[in-house]
């Protein structure tokens, strides 16, 4: 009887073990299945170059592929709803970047807080807007421009990848500081805002670097200004928007994120795992050839620079005049 209930008590004091030590052993092992990472922009942006070049790598040394599910419209804020319908189980990422930040100061109607239901995972990297022209408009140059909008208001007009989107305010703050009038026209996604100024239905728009370049390169369109203070070595002969626009600077940045609620022991693996693929040579020459400055920055570091980001885009917002 007693080597019975011996017996019976060490049955139960494994399944005891295992089922305690099941949750642990499944965050070691991360990831054992693939993982779906959102993206808040269209097929061709910047966060769809950059997050199928990260997701690549990381397919490789994990094992586990990572699908890019890209969902435009909103300045992001409908792939900030999608993730927060998942499950926390570290199998869902979104990507956060600059764009979905000033969005949620801008739009109204925001049915999360991107503090408190978003936890940090890696911060990526930033990377300029550059201004963009079609050809088939006469300035050949930002004064030129400039010029053209003042002479006249509210004929030139500008995509941007939606209200409230960096693009948006980095048309706003250009009018805003230059005293001028043009029109904002909004799409769902960067890309169809560079099919219409290809087309003249708009005469320029502001992208990310990386997504400016090959048009730039081809002679498709002409690049008049690049937003952050120095020049860009990819191309050297475009000045800086602040050459002609003293005080001038807007730019992009990329992060990764997950729903709150996720296991710390996952946020670490996968921040751990990602800031080290993101600091080998091979994968910072890839992003730095599309104009990414890579950061790769850990949680704590994302967790920073999220509040610091916070305070500048705010003042951005309210200096441009685009609030909610």
């Amino acid at each position: 009887m007693k080597r019975t209930m011996a017996r019976i008590a060490g049955v139960a004091l494994t399944l005891v073990l295992a089922i305690a030590g099941s949750p642990a052993d499944a965050q070691t092992q991360f990831p054992v299945k693939p993982i779906r990472l959102i993206i808040g922009s269209a097929p061709g942006s910047g966060p769809d170059v950059i997050s199928r070049a990260l997701a690549e790598r990381m397919a490789e040394v994990w094992g586990q592929r990572i699908v890019v599910d890209a969902r435009p419209g909103a300045a992001g804020a409908i792939s900030a709803d999608l993730a927060l319908q998942t499950n926390p189980d570290g199998y869902t990422w979104m990507m956060l970047t600059s764009q979905l930040f000033a969005a949620t100061q801008v739009l109204t109607g925001m049915k999360f807080d991107l503090a408190r239901d978003f936890q940090s995972v890696a911060l990526i990297g930033a990377t300029p807007f550059v201004l963009v022209a079609n050809t088939i408009q006469p300035a050949r140059s930002l004064r030129e421009l400039i010029e053209l909008a003042r002479k006249s208001p509210g004929v030139i007009r500008y995509g941007s990848a939606g209200t409230g989107a960096s693009e948006h305010l980095s048309g706003v703050l250009l009018t805003h500081l230059t005293g001028t009038n043009m029109l904002h026209v909004p799409y769902k996604g960067v890309p169809q805002a560079i099919t219409d100024t290809l087309s003249n239905e708009v005469q320029f728009t502001f992208a990310v670097l990386p997504v400016a370049l090959p048009q730039i390169q081809s002679g498709r369109l002409i690049a008049l200004g690049g937003t952050i203070p120095r020049r860009f070595p990819q191309i050297p002969d475009v000045p800086a928007i602040s050459e002609v626009v003293p005080g001038y600077a807007m730019y992009a940045w990329y992060s990764i994120v997950a729903a709150t609620g996720t296991p710390n022991a996952i946020l670490d693996k996968a921040s751990t795992d990602l800031v080290r693929v993101l600091r080998e040579p091979a994968m910072g020459e890839r992003l730095r050839s599309m104009g990414i400055e890579v950061m790769a920055g850990d949680r704590k570091a994302l967790d920073q620079w999220r509040a610091e980001e916070n305070k500048r885009i705010s003042m951005t917002v309210r200096l441009s005049g685009a609030t909610r």
